[in-house]
């Protein structure tokens, strides 16, 4: 492929990444909306998150296996359409537990495209621009926390929640259009398949990297999932206000995600990770002692999210280091991480949220926090040991 056609493909890729992100993530903005119309608690509709995340972790890696000796176009499309049925059945549910099947077919098309977009992108990026073109695709899930996610919370206030995700079901369509496209027929790559699957997940050192993702996500999720309820509470916002705040997050979002790429092609992988993580140490307690001025929440806000956003191209990086044969299933198995780490964090960003209230998320995220610190110190001293980390 010309240069032109791999920044085309990588473009599309981050798009449909967008509305993919948009779709997972929109429901942050909806959890008091969907609490009072389906009388559930704000614990229990956050569940509407968790059961996304955990459907994710499950059937990613299994699908991306499965699927890994067709073409790459039709394995993106197949993606997008299965996610557009599940935004469809969400904005068509009549209970909690047709929302909840609805989100885990969502759910399943999500872990099916991202994945693959990833691999598709390393492919094709040489490998002393590999940090910046990773960032550059999963820009697109950055994207949707400045635009996607504050838009559908403030369309859900004014016109319901159930709008919200109709509009991300129409906006995957467009996606399926956009990969059908502008993804050239016959692109693929070394097959994969569920045995390669079940050689990654018996590879302790690889497995422990990957999963140090849910670790650092976990932290983050804690209290990002009950962030809106928290801001209502403590610092009497209301649509607008949190809409705001949810954009400030998403700006330091995408500035995040490109100091990340940033950061891992110059400061090493490590470097990074264990600087983020001290970061989130050190942010993510003062949420505990809501309310402040609002400039000054909002700083700590931006500065969260920057802190959290530059994970992801240091910690891919990484994992295609240690498996590089392997990068569709690595990858995959990755992002099942990142929806480990959120259905863990917001299960137990709920549980907190239950025992001693919304003031406890910031201190109960940074408990969290210090596992991750501790995880990725001893997943590298593993890496190290073995001999495939320096």
């Amino acid at each position: 492929m010309t240069d032109g056609a791999s920044r085309s493909v990588i473009a599309t890729l981050s798009a449909c990444n967008f509305v993919i992100g948009m779709g997972a993530f929109v429901v942050i903005g909806l959890i008091d909306p969907m609490s009072e119309a389906l009388s559930v608690s704000r614990s229990g509709a956050g569940w509407v998150m968790t059961i996304y995340a955990i459907s994710y972790a499950i059937f990613s890696p299994l699908l991306v296996s499965a699927t890994g000796r067709i073409g790459r176009r039709r394995v993106l499309a197949l993606g997008m359409a299965l996610f557009g049925v599940g935004m469809t059945g969400a904005a068509l549910a009549p209970s909690m537990g047709w929302l909840l099947l609805a989100r885990g077919v969502a759910a399943a098309g999500a872990g099916m495209f991202t994945p693959v977009s990833v691999a598709v992108a390393a492919a094709l990026a040489a490998p002393e621009e590999r940090g910046r073109v990773l960032a550059a695709v999963v820009f697109g899930l950055t994207l949707a926390q400045v635009a996607g996610v504050p838009a559908g919370g403030w369309i859900a206030f004014t016109f319901g929640w159930r709008v919200a995700f109709w509009l991300v079901a129409a906006l995957a369509v467009v996606g399926i259009a956009l990969v059908w496209t502008r993804v050239p027929r016959g692109l693929s790559f070394a097959p994969v398949s569920l045995s390669d699957l079940g050689r990654v997940i018996r590879d302790g050192i690889a497995m422990g990297a990957i999963l140090y993702t849910a670790s650092f996500l976990g932290s983050i999720f804690v209290l990002y999932t009950y962030i809106a309820p928290l801001l209502s509470e403590t610092m009497g916002f209301g649509r607008d206000a949190i809409t705001l705040t949810l954009v400030v997050f998403g700006v330091g979002a995408v500035l995040g995600n490109l100091l990340g790429g940033w950061m891992a092609d110059n400061l090493g992988f490590l470097r990074t990770l264990l600087l983020l993580v001290a970061g989130q140490l050190l942010t993510m307690p003062l949420f505990s002692g809501l309310p402040y001025p609002v400039w000054a929440l909002m700083a700590l806000v931006f500065l969260w999210s920057i802190l959290g956003w530059s994970f992801m191209a240091a910690q891919q990086v990484r994992l295609l280091g240690l498996a590089p044969e392997e990068a569709s299933v690595v990858l995959a198995l990755n992002a099942a991480a990142i929806y480990v780490g959120t259905a863990c964090g917001s299960a137990f960003g709920g549980l907190v949220l239950d025992m001693a209230g919304l003031d406890a998320l910031g201190i109960g995220a940074s408990v969290a926090a210090l596992w991750a610190l501790t995880h990725i110190l001893w997943s590298h001293r593993s890496a190290k040991l073995a001999g495939r980390e320096s």
